[in-house]
């Protein structure tokens, strides 16, 4: 089976097809478009750690059920990753953009409906809507980044990009905490019921409402940018082959492990950021207020930032496989530091895991993607669909908080990563030469 030939044209004097293989696209400005479209969704996305307590309180949710709010937002990339996929497909890289952009608009502004409803349901389908959007982003921003510049650096290009990803995560949970973890905790909604309590929820959401229409605002206004650059980028794709086949490489057992860690790993570090601020506001870990936890967020995902640029200098000189056994295990040292004690020590060991996380998912992908040779765009579809780890592993950890306490369901994102430091042994060796061709007998 043959990957997709994948034809480039551009509205600019850009290089032609065999100059682009080895050049790549000279459009600087649409490098800071993609650089843009990462900081966005992933500091989106990084408000769900905020919101969840917000719905948990309004709507007296236990651990499990607040996390649902992960399940469904991550179950879109499982949805919509070929569907989107396919609009690329269609409509290019500019227009796909743009359809992206407006989606995630109309997201936010099912905020409005799910306000006046009360209903904890109409909130879990707003966020379903926005991470489609963010899905169809993510699809563009990624393969995009890789076309904007000479092969041999997309690496760099990438590693770049995804700090700006981490630059969002920071900055977003501090500004929401402010936004709408301020007035948490000041009525208890429990002592409420009937109208007083639907009243309650209608006023009190709408603080998430405002914060989501702000953003609506300001998507439609990239997506107009993006639409004036709508036939900057043409594509033509001969497609021969798709999602089935590209099953099939789950059989190679590099890939398959890697695929389940990247399962494990989304779903690990979601879980961990969507209970921080309920974490940090008990008496015995920092005991602060939910404003105040929400506000201690960003450390999470700032290490995070911080680590990907010591671990690009470090996966220089040491074996990825070793650097990735070597974070996991960090993190479950972390984890059992914070369990095991009390205060700032707690709560702090916590938020380092951020730190420990940062590496982990491109050299996840980078390990498992060796040796598919021209399949590594097949792959990199499963790969990505694997994210849907992100909308299972939460709420379980939020089940066994429910049924033990939050340090003891812990346990599971540690589980996570004891996994992920077995395929770091695993994958320490690099594929050997004469394995380029063994995924295409999986075809």
């Amino acid at each position: 089976m043959r990957g997709p030939h994948l034809h480039i044209e551009a509205t600019t004097p850009l290089q032609g097809a065999d100059e682009i293989a080895i050049k790549g696209i000279n459009a600087p400005d649409l490098q800071v478009f993609v650089f843009a479209l990462f900081f966005i969704f992933g500091g989106i996305t990084s408000l769900n750690d905020v919101i969840i307590p917000k719905l948990k309180d309004l709507f007296t949710l236990s651990y499990s059920q607040a996390l649902l709010v992960q399940s469904a937002f991550f179950a879109a990339y499982f949805v919509f990753s070929i569907p989107a996929a396919a609009i690329v497909r269609k409509a290019g890289y500019m227009r796909s953009a743009s359809i992206g952009l407006l989606t995630m608009t109309a997201g936010c502004l099912l905020f409005v409906p799910a306000s006046q409803s009360g209903t904890f349901a109409v909130f879990l389908l707003a966020l379903f809507v926005l991470a489609a959007g963010i899905t169809m982003v993510q699809v563009v921003a990624n393969p995009l980044i890789s076309l904007l510049g000479p092969p041999r650096t997309a690496s760099s290009r990438l590693t770049f990009a995804q700090a700006f990803n981490s630059l969002g995560t920071t900055i977003f949970p501090y500004v929401g905490s402010i936004l709408i973890l301020g007035s948490l905790a000041k009525i208890d909604s429990k002592a409420l019921t009937g109208a007083a309590l639907d009243a309650y929820r209608t006023a009190e959401t709408q603080t998430v409402v405002h914060t989501y229409i702000g953003l609506a605002v300001a998507l439609v206004l990239v997506a107009a940018v993006v639409w004036t650059r709508r036939d900057q980028l043409q594509t033509e794709v001969d497609d021969q082959g798709g999602i089935v086949q590209a099953f099939g490489l789950l059989r190679l057992p590099r890939f398959g492990f890697g695929t389940a860690c990247i399962f494990l790993y989304v779903g690990a570090e979601v879980a961990i950021g969507s209970l921080i601020v309920s974490y940090l506001v008990q008496a015995d870990t920092l005991g602060l207020g939910a404003e105040a936890a929400g506000k201690h967020v960003p450390f999470y995902w700032g290490g995070a930032l911080i680590g990907r640029f010591i671990g690009a200098g470090v996966l220089r000189y040491v074996s990825p496989g070793k650097v990735l056994t070597g974070v996991a295990v960090a993190g479950i040292a972390l984890i059992a530091l914070s369990t095991h004690t009390t205060g700032l020590v707690s709560g702090w060991s916590l938020l380092g895991i951020g730190l420990t996380n940062s590496i982990m998912f491109p050299t996840i992908f980078s390990l498992a993607s060796e040796g598919l040779g021209k399949r590594a765009a097949e792959g990199s579809g499963v790969l990505a669909m694997a994210i849907v780890g992100g909308a299972i592993i939460p709420p379980l950890t939020g089940l066994i908080a429910d049924y033990s306490s939050l340090r003891f369901a812990l346990i599971l994102p540690a589980a996570c990563y004891a996994i992920i430091a077995g395929y770091g042994v695993f994958a320490r060796k690099p594929v050997v030469a004469a394995a380029p061709g063994l995924a295409d007998r999986f075809a």
